[in-house]
This record gives structure tokens, C-alpha cells and sequence, in this order.
């Protein structure tokens, strides 16, 4: 094979790969990497310009002394498992709902897209409102209809401010699960459903037998992207309750963005970050295992 030729002709298809791939490698892998290597180094903003010292695995020992970070990786285990629970049963639901054909389906579907569309920002804001001890909706309505005899600081005690932040995420991620869902409902095949009523099967028999089977690599999909999603929350904790109150809503991402800017300790901010990754890493590994086993089967 002549050099030449199959430059000439295969140069073209590479360099409309190197602009991705410097994407992916300045913006994703540097940063990996060099959050690795600070993990196992000292590194605060009194030698953030100079030498770093290598000190191995002391950041992470530390971090697994700090009983932050075991409240940190509790609550974010119970904010992850609530969301995803009733964020993928509600959504499911819902995909089975909008999957008939009734009027305006389209309309009120786009209607509850808005949720999820909508900047986390003006979300949070807008349950720090419903949520308010003073003047917030919640507490009033539910004084209207006899539920509560005072108003509750729902964000303010450390009983219920991680239970507010888990139905807030709830309410935001719900659609995402919704349109995902609905979108693997409507590319069922539709001859296996009839053959089904063919054969005398009820809707709750097609619904076991056909529906959920065929519908796993679909759920699990979205139950690996809301896991990822929902473990490295940090933006509504931000804006509702900073952690607070008392760490009660504190969770991995935003411990480690204390540690790293407020408190300045790069390295060990790193470390929090690592663990989180390979968290992340083994969950992916996970799916991609049941992906498989789902395949040859």
C-alpha cells in the first residue's frame, strides 16, 4: 500500500476528528487526570503556585476519618435512591398514560417538559418560595386543609430539609424519565400485542409478559443517566440550602466544592472528587455488564 494515496485519502476524514478529539481531551480527560494526580498531593492555596509534596494516600485517609464526608455519602445514597425511585415509577406511569390517544396529548406533554426545561436556577428559587416558613404556599395550603395547626421551616430544621430537596429533584426529573420512557413505549412492536389479544391476553398479562420485558434495556438506560444525574447533584443545594441546615443536606459534590473553595484544600476536594468518579465508574460498569447479559441472552 502506497504512503501517499492513503494519506490523501484519509487525511480528510481525520481532521474532522481533531477538533472532538482536543475537545475531549482538554476539557475531559486533562481535568480527570489532574484531579488524580492532586489527590495524592498536598495542595493548598499557601502552595498552590509552588512545590507540591507527594504525600500517597493520606487525603484519602483523612476523608474517610471526616465524619462529613460519612454523613456527606449518606445523605447522598438517600437522596439518590428517593429520586430515582419515584422519579422512574411516576415517570413510567406516566409514558404508559401517554402512550393512548386522547385529545391534546402533545399539549400537556410539552406542558410537563417545562419542568425539566427549565434552569435549576429559577427551579430552586422558586421551591425556596413554595417552601418559605413565612409566606410560602405549602404551609399554607396545607393550614387551609387542616394538616398542620403552624407553619413548618421546611429548609430550616434538619427533620425535613433533605426530604424538600428530594421532592424538588423529584418534580424536576420526572419528565426526563417520562419522554425517555414513552420513547421506547412507542417503538414496541405492535404485532406482538396482537397476536397477545389473539391469544386471549388481558392488558395486565401483555403489560407483565410483554411491556416490562421488552422495556428493560430502555429502564435501564434512564435508571443509569438519573443515578449519574441525581449522585453528583450540587446546583439545588447550592441555591436552597447551602448544605445546611447543620449538614443536613450536605452531599458528596458540594462537600467536596467546600473543601476546595471555601476551605481551600485542593487536595483533599480532589479526592472527594475521585471517589465520586469511581462510584460513578462502577455503576457504569454495572449497567454495562447487565447491557450485555441482556444481549447474549
Amino acid at each position: 500500500m502506497q504512503f501517499g494515496p492513503f494519506l490523501k485519502k484519509s487525511l480528510p476524514k481525520y481532521l474532522f476528528i481533531i477538533p472532538a478529539f482536543l475537545f475531549v481531551v482538554i476539557f475531559m480527560l486533562y481535568p480527570i487526570f489532574y484531579n488524580i494526580f492532586i489527590s495524592f498531593q498536598d495542595v493548598t492555596i499557601m502552595n498552590l503556585k509552588g512545590d507540591k509534596s507527594f504525600i500517597g494516600v493520606e487525603n484519602y485517609r483523612q476523608i474517610f476519618q471526616d465524619e462529613r464526608f460519612l454523613l456527606s455519602l449518606k445523605n447522598t445514597v438517600i437522596y439518590t435512591v428517593s429520586c430515582i425511585v419515584f422519579q422512574l415509577s411516576i415517570g413510567f406511569l406516566l409514558a404508559l398514560f401517554f402512550n393512548q390517544q386522547f385529545p391534546m396529548r402533545n399539549f400537556f406533554r410539552s406542558i410537563l417538559l417545562l419542568a425539566w426545561m427549565t434552569p435549576l436556577v429559577i427551579t430552586g428559587t422558586l421551591f425556596k418560595w413554595l417552601y418559605d416558613v413565612d409566606y410560602g404556599v405549602l404551609n399554607y395550603l396545607l393550614i387551609q386543609i387542616g394538616l398542620i395547626s403552624e407553619p413548618i421551616n421546611w429548609l430550616g430544621q434538619q427533620s425535613t430539609a433533605l426530604m424538600a430537596i428530594i421532592v424538588t429533584n423529584i418534580w424536576i426529573g420526572i419528565p426526563f424519565n417520562m419522554i425517555l420512557l414513552l420513547s421506547a413505549l412507542q417503538a414496541l412492536p405492535s404485532d406482538v400485542y396482537e397476536a397477545a389479544k389473539i391469544d386471549g391476553a388481558s392488558r395486565i398479562q401483555s403489560f407483565f409478559k410483554i411491556t416490562l420485558p421488552l422495556m428493560k434495556p430502555a429502564t435501564l438506560v434512564v435508571l443509569v443517566l438519573g443515578i449519574i444525574y441525581t449522585f453528583k447533584v450540587f446546583d439545588i443545594i447550592l441555591i436552597m440550602t447551602g448544605g445546611g441546615p447543620v449538614n443536613a443536606t450536605q452531599v458528596l459534590p458540594f462537600f467536596g466544592y467546600e473543601l476546595a473553595f471555601v476551605n481551600f484544600k485542593f487536595s483533599l476536594s480532589g479526592a472527594v472528587a475521585t471517589i465520586i468518579l469511581v462510584i460513578l465508574t462502577v455503576i457504569s460498569l454495572i449497567y454495562l455488564y447487565l447491557i450485555r447479559k441482556e444481549e447474549s441472552m
